[in-house]
């Protein structure tokens, strides 16, 4: 099947508005008639399902948690990109646009990425007319940061807890749709497969995670807005539901997924300390603001930071990267950090760890605000007082987590931090209109693989999930229901509801059956292993090889081994967990394939064999500058395809933040 991206024709800047200006309508009495299923309630699926109930189509909206607020989008945690130019530093929707672009390292779809610069600026007035307590300036007008990869300020923020606030924004909006009857809400249901009939999706199987039980859903139309995969690597920032398994069951059934070794690594999480972990926290990149990296000029230097003096210091990104500094875009942050502490230069118990450091941004504040009050000649005591303040009031909920965790205050003594595994850019193929390789079934914010090519740029996250949900799919999905309002609503004892059924029950019964021996945490931990040391931040032809044929091996202990306690029909997250980790093997699987095809280094995904003399990323414009989509043929077994990437507006070239 060829690939069509569906891009409108015409200018880059007038695309979206001839694709608007030209699309199907549906009129106001039949969305009453049409049916929409939304998988998934963080910031895109509320924002899509407040905004179709709103338009007046019949949402059904499922939750695996037992509230929308769960989700994982209240993690974000440093802000949202939009191109208003407050700050008056240059900024414009081209200018993100080609950040964007060049960010993910010339792996993204230019009309998609432009037109997710275009929405930006409507999001903000969106969000700040729902009551959402962005930061201010001093006269009232909204605050921005700057952010890796850029060189203005265009991070709008709440705090360290953005993403909590632009959730609790779009839930309020969804609630309102609940009350008033337009969106109806499934909590604690998880989708288990996609129903297809003439060969289009028509509802969805889930199963009610208290009792156990399935049930069957019809809709027109399906949307996934389930999220990203980085718990494929067991440990990583994510909260610890979050999962593959809806994006994997459409996959299964006919949905192509596109670039999925594509992984972000973060370049400031809390180091991981010991075996027992189960989960790695992040510290914002808006620390990297004013948080100034480092590690030792000598190597395992083992004294404490404090005690050691400045011109033993190696400022590694500032001296490597002086144009950008400490604000490179995040796979090169985590790269240069990888490669100090693999040479023997890390800190901390492990050495597997580097300093951000806020000494100096505290005495820089300090003196500002004692130079407010006209005390010119404050004593450093003062200084370090009026510098915390400032600091607290900017970054405060986040140091607070930082002492938690670690015991450590970091306005005493630097951060340690070390890259994570983070953001997944990888997710299910769509084109411009979100919709996937199945007719009627769509994907949005992060479950797609659409708008960051190998390395999403900081705060983009929570601008992609809310330009879908918002200002994209209640366009694109009417496009497809004008030709569906002829169609009645299907009943569930179709043999194609019954049969969808049967599928995951069977699955289910088997998985019960097996009564092995291992814990599916133990699986799931040793699938993390091998995925973190051969498809993680650096891969070789050999590892890649090597990791195929060992989750080849796991996946085939696990279904003879694995041990499941409870029954089926009750509240069992033992089995709910058995099913998410049995897709993340087969998804670590076709990781490995996609990582071992893709002989270049592209963003974060470091291909040993293909690297510039200084031991920057090579890419292999000429051989690689394709999406690749996968289409799976069996088990164990996928094809790919090609979906070629033209660059008419920003040409590669070879990313330089020197």
């Amino acid at each position: 099947m060829a690939l069509d991206a569906k891009i409108p024709q015409g200018e880059m800047s007038e695309k979206w508005n001839y694709y608007k200006g030209h699309v199907k309508l549906v009129n106001p009495a039949n969305k009453r008639k049409l049916e929409v299923i939304v998988v998934g309630t963080g910031l895109a699926g509320a924002s899509a399902a407040a905004s179709l109930g709103e338009m007046g189509y019949k949402v059904k909206a499922f939750c695996f948690q037992d509230s929308p607020r769960r989700a994982h989008s209240i993690a974000a945690q440093g802000g949202i990109n939009a191109a208003k130019n407050y700050q008056n530093d240059g900024d414009s929707v081209f200018r993100l646009f080609y950040d964007t672009v060049k960010g993910g390292d010339y792996r993204a779809r230019e009309g998609n990425v432009y037109r997710l610069a275009e929405v930006s600026a409507s999001i903000i007035d969106q969000c700040v007319a729902q009551g959402v307590p962005f930061a201010r300036e001093y006269g009232g007008l909204l605050s921005n940061r700057s952010f890796g990869g850029t060189q203005v300020q265009r991070t709008f923020y709440a705090a360290g807890q953005t993403g909590q606030q632009l959730l609790l924004g779009a839930y309020s909006a969804l609630e309102r749709q609940v009350a008033l009857g337009t969106v109806k809400m499934y909590s604690r249901h998880e989708m288990l497969d996609v129903v297809m009939i003439d060969g289009k999706a028509r509802g969805i199987i889930a199963r009610d995670l208290v009792t156990g039980e399935l049930e069957r859903h019809f809709g027109h139309a399906v949307l996934l807005c389930t999220g990203g995969y980085g718990n494929v690597f067991y440990l990583s920032t994510n909260a610890m539901g979050s999962n593959v398994t809806a994006a994997w069951k459409a996959h299964k059934k006919g949905a192509y997924f596109g670039n999925p070794c594509f992984t972000q690594i973060h370049p400031t999480c809390i180091p991981v300390s010991g075996d027992h972990q189960s989960k790695l926290t992040l510290m914002s990149e808006s620390l990297r603001n004013d948080g100034r990296i480092w590690v030792p000029k000598k190597k395992d230097d083992n004294r404490k930071a404090v005690d050691i003096p400045e011109e033993e210091r190696d400022y590694y990104l500032e001296r490597r990267y002086p144009a950008f500094g400490n604000l490179v875009p995040r796979d090169v942050a985590s790269r240069a950090a990888k490669e100090r502490c693999d040479e023997g230069y890390g800190v901390g118990t492990t050495k597997m760890a580097v300093y951000l450091d806020f000494k100096d941004a505290i005495i820089r504040y300090g003196k500002t605000e004692a130079g407010k009050t006209g005390n010119e000649n404050a004593d450093s005591a003062t200084i370090l007082e009026l510098g915390k303040k400032v600091v607290a009031e900017k970054y405060g909920n986040l140091f607070e987590m930082y002492e938690k965790i670690t015991g450590e205050n970091p306005y005493e003594t630097p951060m340690r931090i070390y890259p994570a595994v983070h953001y997944t850019m990888g997710g299910l193929w769509v084109d411009y209109e979100l919709q996937t390789t199945i007719p009627g079934l769509y994907s949005l914010g992060e479950a797609n693989f659409s708008d960051h090519g190998a390395n999403r740029l900081g705060a983009s996250a929570l601008m992609q999930g809310l330009a879908d949900g918002y200002f994209v799919i209640p366009y694109t999905l009417g496009n497809y229901l004008a030709d569906e309002i002829r169609t009645a609503s299907i009943p569930t004892n179709h043999p194609a509801f019954e049969q969808a059924e049967k599928e995951v029950s069977d699955r289910i019964n088997r998985l019960m059956n097996i009564k092995g021996s291992q814990s599916v945490e133990s699986m799931h931990k040793r699938l993390g292993k091998i995925m973190w040391d051969k498809c993680g931040m650096a891969r070789n032809e050999q590892g890649l090889k090597t990791a195929i044929e060992e989750i080849k091996q796991l996946k085939e202990e696990f279904w003879r081994d694995v041990k499941i306690p409870g029954d089926i029909n009750e509240f069992n997250p033992e089995l709910d967990k058995a099913g998410r980790v049995a897709d993340f093997i087969e998804l670590g699987l076709l990781m490995c394939m996609d990582a071992l095809n893709k002989n270049e280094s592209c963003g974060g995904h470091f291909r040993e064999e293909s690297q510039t003399e200084d031991g920057e990323a090579k890419r292999d414009d000429e051989n690689f500058s394709y999406v690749a989509a996968w289409e799976m043929k069996g088990d164990n077994a996928w094809e790919l395809h090609k979906e070629p990437l033209s660059f008419e507006i920003v040409k590669p070239s070879q990313r330089s933040y020197k």
